[in-house]
């Protein structure tokens, strides 16, 4: 399991413009946020909350990407739909979420299943997570992980 302290795994992700590496498709320091999947209730939520925060986080230097296994065309909607200003990244073959430590068991009325933890990991310059928020209530948080994110700065 990943700690505050560790590197962070540079793993590949899926964008818009292909396949590649997380830092090279943003340099850290950075917010990765795993959520289960686009256009649900609370991951609108919280995909909102980020945008609302968006001129925030960019002031103090950091750059906010969103992980779930949604394909980049659901990606692309999502945002457009919302008016989402962050950066939306796919997670196809679930290593991104093996690597962080977010694909976990979930049970929903007794029926287990495996799924995206909902989980934030702030990551400073030098590729170290800073801070991990794991099974993260959305409402608050947002606020919460931009306070942290500012004391990178």
């Amino acid at each position: 399991m990943l700690k505050e302290g560790d590197s962070a795994p540079d793993v590949t992700v899926q964008g818009a413009d292909g396949s590649g590496k997380l830092f090279g498709h943003v340099t850290p320091p950075l917010v990765l946020y795993f959520y289960p999947k686009d256009d649900t209730t609370g991951c609108t939520r919280e995909a909102t909350d980020f945008t609302a925060f968006f001129d925030e986080f960019a002031a103090a230097g950091i750059s906010v990407i969103g992980i779930s296994k949604d394909t980049p065309k659901k990606h692309a909607a999502f945002i457009k739909k919302h008016d989402l200003k962050i950066c939306l990244l796919t997670d196809a073959d679930g290593s991104v979420c093996e690597a962080y430590d977010t694909w976990v068991e979930k049970s929903l009325y007794g029926r287990k299943y495996m799924g995206i933890d909902r989980a934030t990991f702030l990551i400073g310059s030098d590729r170290r997570i800073a801070k991990i928020w794991r099974k993260v209530k959305v409402a608050g948080h947002v606020e919460v992980v931009l306070a942290a994110a500012r004391t990178l700065a």
